[in-house]
Formats: C-alpha cells, structure tokens, sequence
C-alpha cells in the first residue's frame, strides 16, 4: 500500500543548503526547494523517535527505533514533489527538463540531430542541445506539470508555469547575540526563507512500517527554525513510469540521483537487463547534498556526512536499447545512493 501525503506550510519554511552558517562568518542562508529526499526522511524519523519517548541521546535505542544514517529499515519514500492542491485535486510540478528550448513560456524539446556528434556520448549542459534552434532566455525558472511534462517527453511543445505562480522567496535580516543576549558588532545575517502560494506545498510517497505514523494527518516538524507542516493524507496516483517497446527511450530525472562515477553509473547494467546505449545526456550544474548524522561522534556532537555530487531533477538522458529494468516496478529508482528516501525517481518516453 502507498501512503500519499501532502505537506502544506503552517507559516514560511527553511531548506538550507549544504554550506555552514554562521552570523559574522557567511552572512546568508539560502534556501532550496524543494528539500532534497533526506531533509523529509529526516523529519519523519525524528518525528518517530519522539512519539514514542526515545532517548535522543540514547544512540543504541534510536538506532533500534529508526536505524542509522543510511540504514533506513523499513522506511520507502519517494519524492519530494512540488504540488499543488485544489478541492481534492493533487497536480505535480516537475523542473524545466535540461534539453529545454524556452521561448517566454513555451518549452519545446531539443532535437537529438541538432546536437554535434562529438557531444552526443558527453555529459552536456542542456544549452548545448538545439544549437541551431533560435531560443528566448525566461525571466525566471518554469515548472512543468505532470501532464505538460509527459507531453513534452512525447515530443510536443507545452506551456511551462513560471517559479512565481507556486512559491516565493523572502528575504529576512537578524542580528548575531552572544549568551548575554547582547547583539554583537558585526553579526548581521540574512535569510532566505520559502512561502508557497496558497494551495502549493509538498507531496510524498510512503510505504512500510512509518504509514501507520500518518493515516490520520498530523503536525510535523519540518525545515530549519522550527518551521512546521500540516500533513493531509490524499488520494492520488503515484508517478507515471510506463515501460516502452521501442529501441530508443529518454529518461527524465524526477528527482536528484547520485552516480558512482559522476554523472554516471559504474555500469548501466545494474540497472537494465540487457546492453543499452547512452545516446546523449542534459545535464546542469550539479548538486552537492551532505547533512548531518547526530551519531556520528563518541561524544554525541553533530557530524557532517560524506558529500556527494547528484545530478539535479531536470537532467535528461537519451538511451538506444532495450528499456527493460533489472527489476522492474512502479518504483524503479536509478541512482547508487538513496534508491529507498526517493531520490534518482525517474519518467521515461520513447524518443
């Protein structure tokens, strides 16, 4: 059974990026959204560990309760996704896929021949694709719906819906004290904080032991500053990922996923059962996600975890084979870190 969840904000909410912050050191925190998969599973667990009373310095019990740092045990998630919820309507918002052509709000699929031959087996910035394409710079990012989204992996040109429609950035100036409460000279810092519009907040997938923790909705600390979300159990469908029978197929990256070898598995056949071919990738700048494990030290002090480089959502890439998974299910995964909390989720289409 899968367990859908939306999260809507009960104020402003805080996704901070991987950098350290500190007042008087770097003097703004920016914010990311949507969070990555192991700001949500994070939050879910340290909800678990205090329903049920659990000693948060007891590392043995919290182990027990809620496993270590990348030992999840039964938890299953996918996503997070950008959604928006009218009446009981739950619609996905997906980024701007990277081989993107935007004119204004039009967003038109590149075409695999315009891109030159010695660029189709590298990994590419989406601006490399449709060189011979007259292209309009957006004023600010464009989402896609899931519906505009599986069009535009068809072939077809589709309307994208700009960044400001679903959430807004704010700005907000503090002022470093020290234990006096005192304000010290020179501590001035800025943080940037999330506000989706109304309707807009985050959808989750759940599945195992942690769905019987959200059947009736609840409160949930979620985000930096103690910020919270109001959690609303929903009908909907999960992702589309549908097979297809055709030789070619593009995969489009729903979520970040992490590759042993960059931008690439060590081998595709982890994950495909038969040799495929990768044709040409879109890929932007990557993403570098850390986080902390609080029982990473003998002295029960937050340590950071090892940072990877993920490839972000967006990324696109183009296959010639045979599509068929090493193990197929709806909640086929393609990354080499994190499959379990939601990340490298993908939408494929013949191409």
């Amino acid at each position: 059974m899968t367990l859908h969840i939306f999260l809507r904000p009960l104020d402003v909410w805080l996704f901070r990026d991987g950098r350290p912050f500190d007042a008087g050191s770097i003097h703004r925190a920016e914010s990311l959204f949507p969070p990555y998969p192991t700001v949500i599973q994070g939050a879910l667990r340290t909800h678990r560990l205090l329903r049920q009373g659990i000693d948060l310095k007891d590392k043995q019990a919290i182990e027990n309760a809620v496993g270590s740092a990348d030992n999840y045990k039964s938890m299953h998630l996918r996503g997070p996704y950008l959604a928006c919820m009218e009446g009981t309507t739950v619609t996905r918002y997906f980024p701007q896929p990277a081989d993107a052509i935007v004119d204004g709000l039009e967003v038109t699929p590149a075409k695999l021949e315009d891109i030159p031959s010695s660029l189709k087996t590298s990994a590419t910035s989406s601006k490399l694709f449709g060189l011979k394409q007259q292209t309009g710079k957006p004023k600010e990012a464009l989402w896609l719906s899931e519906q505009s989204l599986n069009k535009y992996l068809a072939g077809e040109t589709v309307e994208g819906t700009p960044v400001s429609r679903l959430f807004l950035r704010e700005e907000r100036v503090g002022i470093g004290m020290n234990n006096k409460r005192v304000v010290d000279e020179g501590m001035l810092y800025e943080t940037e904080f999330i506000r989706p519009r109304d309707g807009v907040g985050l959808l989750i997938e759940i599945e195992g032991d942690y769905e019987s923790d959200w059947q009736n909705g609840g409160v949930l600390s979620l985000g930096g500053e103690g910020k919270q979300a109001l959690a609303e159990r929903v009908e909907t469908t999960p992702v589309s990922k549908p097979t297809v029978s055709g030789s070619r197929f593009k995969m489009y990256f729903a979520t970040p996923a992490y590759f042993e070898n960059g931008w690439l598995p060590l081998s595709w056949g982890k994950f495909f059962k038969n040799d495929v071919k990768l044709a040409a990738a879109a890929i932007n700048r990557y993403e570098t996600i850390g986080g902390f494990n609080w029982l990473g030290d003998a002295n029960g002090a937050s340590a950071h975890r090892p940072a990877r480089r993920f490839i972000p959502a967006g990324s696109v890439y183009y296959f010639e084979g045979s599509s068929e998974f090493v193990d197929y299910s709806p909640n086929q995964a393609f990354t080499d870190f994190g499959a379990q909390i939601g990340f490298g989720q993908i939408i494929i289409k013949e191409w």
